[in-house]
């Protein structure tokens, strides 16, 4: 059970390394600075550095803050289960979807299968921040994009200034790999935390993860991100970037499980609104809020059945 256990915690690791590697490489790769094949190594270096060293939070938080009673084996099965399998299916059909909702509905669905208790205010506490983070990063990008822009207007060295601009593009883009290291290493191997591991080799276990789903299966969303919702520049792209890469980087500081795939979007909505309502695909956009809507609910009732199922099979 403890093999299942790992194996199916990397899987989980493999899935949110598909999906979000959108988050780290559409802008940079979308606005045509640097290759796909490039760049996808540059975020699997720091996406391990990430889990390495700041994803203790989270991990505790969804290992034991989201219920109240530590999980059976089973229901953590379950909960990982039922999140992993959900990402496959969104990262197969390009819809950049919350792994940490996945993650967060799994482990719901699974405790209340088993009759445990679910911390009301924690679940809450993270609720609200999941409802706050894309209008936060949107504001923050609109306003970094016009901080930027007022000091890219005063220098007259505009060939350097571009050069220096796609650098910055690429360097935000680490540091946003860096952040999901950070947080969403915790969501992969938090339910984990029960079996008694170190900490420390279940990040690295998590960041190995991620890293193998940023290389083997990363493409496909990184096109929605990249170009689906609105055309980026090199400053937007600096923008939308650093904007999500410092809000994620916060909320993984306090252990709060929040989704990168909602701090980009928000973040290139708000660059996008720069040039005008009319550049940003709302259907898009629309698509994407289904997804994040979805994600938790049908993870939750999934992981809800399955264990149920597992109980009526198991002596």
């Amino acid at each position: 059970m403890i093999g299942l256990l790992i194996l199916v915690g990397f899987y989980v690791g493999w899935n949110i390394g598909a999906n979000d590697t959108a988050n780290c490489i559409g802008t940079p790769v979308g606005s045509g600075l640097i290759s796909y094949r490039k760049m996808v190594y540059v975020v699997a270096l720091f996406v391990i550095l990430g889990a390495m060293l700041q994803s203790q939070n989270v991990m505790k938080t969804i290992g034991e803050g989201v219920v109240v009673n530590p999980l059976n084996l089973i229901a953590v099965l379950t909960a990982m289960l039922s999140a992993g399998l959900f990402v496959t299916l969104a990262t197969f059909f390009k819809v950049p979807v919350s792994t940490s909702q996945a993650i967060v509905g799994g482990v719901v669905g699974a405790a209340l299968s088993m009759g445990n208790g679910i911390n009301i205010s924690r679940v809450a506490t993270i609720g609200e921040v999941w409802v706050i983070s894309p209008p936060l990063t949107a504001l923050m990008s609109f306003t970094l994009y016009h901080i930027f822009a007022f000091f890219l207007k005063r220098v007259k060295m505009v060939a350097l200034w571009d050069k220096v601009l796609s650098y910055l593009v690429i360097l935000s883009g680490a540091y946003v790999a860096f952040s999901l290291g950070a947080n969403d290493v915790g969501n992969s191997v938090g339910p984990l935390t029960v079996l008694g591991i170190d900490r420390f080799w279940l990040a690295l276990l998590g960041g190995v993860a991620l890293s193998i789903g940023v290389l083997t299966y990363g493409r496909r969303v990184t096109e929605t991100i990249g170009k689906g919702i609105t055309s980026l520049g090199p400053l937007s792209a600096v923008s939308a970037q650093t904007a999500a890469a410092l809000a994620v980087h916060y909320f993984s500081l306090i252990g709060i499980p929040v989704s990168t795939s909602q701090a980009i979007v928000g973040a290139v909505v708000g660059v996008g609104l720069v040039k005008g309502v009319t550049t940003v695909s709302f259907g898009k956009i629309a698509e994407v809020v289904v997804g994040w809507v979805a994600t938790p609910t049908a993870a939750g009732l999934f992981a809800f059945g399955l264990y149920k199922g597992i109980q009526l099979i198991l002596p």
